[in-house]
């Protein structure tokens, strides 16, 4: 389940390297966590969308590409973050958690009714992290099987190019039907507010310091797809991969059974530690930049590998080993720069919350004879099924 043992070697040898993708288009590799930190915030970069890298006979008649928040720029994604920066925050993330605990015990108390053995991804690790992003953004928890198809395809796009492109209208469509339903009947949510928001910025229109400051609506719509695309996903597949990793080695679950406090740690430790995206991060270069000596030109993609940094033994030591209570933990699973992952304080909570419930409903919790399934033609690698006992 770790990351591939040639990012070590990358690290090593060749910390700038140019490789094809799986689609033919040549890119470049870097695997240090120094440069992935520094390329991460570097403004010379920008990060295109599946739609316009790399680019194609087809490019032009596709339409308009999938624009999330990763790829909004300059005072749109300013006015965008500032817009978000309340409910994100630590503050509000904290008067969240009883209602997230509630959520937790609720789906793990299905579990224990149900019966052992029992399916953790299923009835837990996928649900739970969707359910408490559409509450809080807006997006119909009901409607689910309408959008999960296709925003897998859209994350899963460096192999899977073609399903991932072919989604973008499906979820262009879908999010702009919602924020209209939520124009005409708005809820106490995220995309309510934004689009209130983005309504009053258009009344005033004639303002140009309205203009720089206002949220737009391809903005609420680029946040919406943030939320579709990325904005649970990633949280499920590290919960997973956590209960895994714990369950593997069942010394790891008893400790922190035993010890409630080391769980913040434990967690980022843990974000650090597990591989959950390899490579899937890109950016493409808006002038010739150097690394390591090796030209970047402009236009071309470098893919900054941040599984490989999080385990860079230059900054991490034993970075090849889950240390529980780690202290110096300055891992990247969240990014860097003006793009860092705004739902990072959100995440560690479910995280946490996450493990603390099922430490507390199930004590005895083990792996059963049965294996995990895998999704083997993906870079992001989490067990799509999680037979468990207890």
């Amino acid at each position: 389940m770790g990351p591939p043992p040639e990012y070590a070697a990358l690290r090593r040898s060749c910390p700038v390297a140019r490789v094809a993708t799986p689609f033919g288009a040549p890119a470049w590799y870097v695997t240090r966590y120094d440069d992935v930190r520094k390329l991460l915030a570097d403004d010379r970069f920008i990060r295109p969308t599946i739609n316009d890298w790399p680019l194609d006979a087809d490019a032009a008649a596709r339409g308009p590409g999938l624009v999330t928040m990763m790829e909004l720029e300059g005072p749109r994604h300013a006015a965008l973050r500032q817009a978000l920066a309340e409910p994100f925050s630590v503050r509000a993330t904290r008067q969240r958690r009883p209602a997230l605990r509630a959520t937790a015990d609720r789906m793990l108390g299905q579990i224990v009714a149900d019966g052992p053995p029992g399916d953790l991804v299923r009835g837990f690790c996928e649900p739970f992290p969707l359910l408490v992003m559409c509450e809080l953004v807006g997006i119909p928890y009901a409607e689910r099987a309408t959008f999960l198809a296709a925003a897998d395809d859209a994350l899963g796009a460096l192999v899977t190019l073609g399903e991932g492109r072919d989604a973008t209208h499906q979820l262009r469509s879908y999010m702009a039907s919602l924020l209209e339903r939520h124009r005409r009947a708005p809820g106490g949510n995220i995309l309510s507010s934004l689009v209130e928001a983005s309504d009053r910025g258009a009344a005033d229109e004639e303002s140009a310091a309205g203009e720089e400051s206002a949220v737009d609506e391809e903005s609420v719509l680029a946040f919406g797809l943030s939320m579709l695309v990325a904005g649970y996903r990633t949280t499920t597949m590290f919960l997973a991969n956590a209960v895994l990793t714990l369950l593997a080695e069942p010394d790891r679950y008893e400790r922190l059974l035993r010890d409630r406090a080391l769980l913040p740690t434990a967690v980022d430790e843990l974000l650090r530690f597990l591989p959950v995206q390899n490579g899937v991060v890109i950016l493409q270069a808006r002038e010739d930049v150097t690394v390591h000596g090796r030209t970047i030109r402009a236009g071309e993609a470098v893919l900054p590998v941040v599984a490989a940094a999080n385990r860079d033994e230059r900054t991490f030591p034993e970075a090849d080993r889950l240390v529980l209570d780690r202290r110096a933990n300055p891992h990247l699973a969240f990014g860097r720069g003006p793009h860092n992952c705004i739902g990072a304080h959100l995440a560690r909570a479910q995280l946490s919350i996450g493990l603390e419930a099922l430490l507390d409903h199930f004590p005895r919790l083990r792996l059963t004879g049965q294996p995990p399934t895998w999704e083997d033609h993906s870079p992001i690698r989490s067990p799509l099924t999680l037979p468990v006992a207890w």
